[in-house]
């Protein structure tokens, strides 16, 4: 998790659908880096921050808008097999 401010590397936020509120992270020259915000003041990172870093609200509403991302986070969390 980092606090973004005057010298956070460059970054860009986007949301994925309309009517999302989550903010998804591209940062400017890398790739592999899946992050979020809630704020664009602070960044989680899918791979190091979740769950354990998301507040119950921010988890719910990620796991709501990111299905896909949820079930393969907890998985590998929990070691299970994944089911794509």
């Amino acid at each position: 998790m980092i606090t973004v401010d005057k010298e956070t590397r460059k970054i860009e936020f986007y949301k994925k659908h309309e009517g999302d509120k989550i903010w998804h992270v591209r940062y400017v020259g890398l790739c592999g880096h899946q992050a979020v915000s809630f704020d664009k003041k602070k960044i989680l990172f899918l791979f190091g921050d979740y769950p354990k870093n998301f507040t119950k609200e921010e988890k719910t509403l990620f796991d709501k808008e990111n299905p896909y991302w949820a079930n393969f986070l907890i998985r590998i969390n929990c070691r299970l097999p994944l089911v794509l």
